[in-house]
């Protein structure tokens, strides 16, 4: 599927055909679409096929007159698997126009779809490109806030688990934090390359646009590696603070069982018909032999507690 739009200070406004100026929307195009847009834009088919690789890096390529942009931008996977990861997303800087390509439909291509991004026009291509950056920089930023506190959330579940369950949730956050660190440092490579290329011009009423993208990528990278290593930390904590918690647990289980095994030994021995038991044909046989095994209960619990065994 591919869409064609069109913004000069205007409301955003689709298009049938190609004109300069316009944006090209391409998601999840199939085999014969990939090949009809390539005929139609006169574009290489390398260059948007690339971006459909789930594993491809944020990089520039240079082919004829084009130049193509790979940025990993992030999205939300799901609660079933690792929560967050991050997807390319391929821009194509044509002669007079724009291509997106991706596999998925980002959330910062919809915001420019439905009007959440108000300035930006499609016919200053190198403004709306840092635009994209831009964006794709603020969700990550969300997400990375949007993990923390679940990371949160999931440390008081931890506070007296015994299970695993929690654990591996922190783990699946922790995966998406090292996507998105990954992510994040080919982007402000890329980002630095794509300044240093003469066919990427960039004008000085852009230059603060493009500093405010260096920076929200720089920030977002450096928030990524705190929470990375605080999220590792609390693993590893939360992993001994289980594994004492079972210990705990298996402890006050065998204290238990130790205490109730005197009575129980007492009485079996006393479950046996012989008659030449002590008190076997007293009438309080019963009474005194129960007496007993509760004092040596007792007795078992004052040791266990003076020696600090429960």
């Amino acid at each position: 599927m591919f869409q064609i739009f069109y913004k000069d200070d205007d409301s955003l406004r689709q298009l049938r055909n190609i004109q300069p100026g316009a944006w090209v929307n391409i998601t999840a195009p199939s085999g014969a679409e990939l090949e009809a847009i390539s005929k139609l834009l006169d574009i290489p088919l390398s260059m948007l096929t690339d971006p459909l690789d789930e594993d491809e890096r944020s990089r520039v390529e240079i082919e004829d007159d084009y130049l193509l942009i790979l940025l990993r931008v992030p999205y939300f996977a799901g609660e079933e698997e690792v929560p967050f990861k991050t997807a390319p997303l391929g821009i194509i800087y044509g002669k007079d126009f724009i291509v997106t390509v991706g596999s998925r439909n980002p959330a910062i291509i919809q915001d420019f779809i439905q009007g959440r991004v108000k300035n930006f026009v499609t016919t200053n291509r190198e403004r709306f490109i840092f635009q994209i950056f831009y964006r794709a920089a603020l969700l990550f930023l969300n997400y990375l806030k949007e993990i923390n506190m679940r990371s949160q959330q999931i440390e008081q579940e931890l506070q007296g688990a015994v299970a695993n369950n929690e654990l591996i949730r922190l783990q699946l956050l922790g995966k998406s934090l090292v996507y998105f660190t990954t992510s994040l440092k080919a982007n402000e490579i890329m980002i630095g390359r794509l300044a240093n290329i003469k066919q990427f011009k960039v004008s000085e009423d852009d230059e603060d646009l493009f500093a405010d993208v260096s920076i929200e990528y720089r920030q977002a990278l450096e928030m990524a590696n705190v929470y990375n290593n605080i999220l590792t930390g609390m693993s590893n904590t939360f992993a001994s603070i289980i594994s004492n918690n079972l210990n705990s647990i298996m402890r006050i289980l065998t204290s238990i069982t130790i205490v109730l095994m005197l009575p129980t030994l007492l009485t079996s021995i006393y479950g046996m018909n012989l008659d030449n038991l002590p008190l076997a044909h007293h009438p309080y046989a019963f009474v005194i032999i129960s007496g007993i095994g509760v004092f040596l209960a007792i007795v078992a619990i004052i040791v266990m507690i003076k020696r600090r065994w429960i």
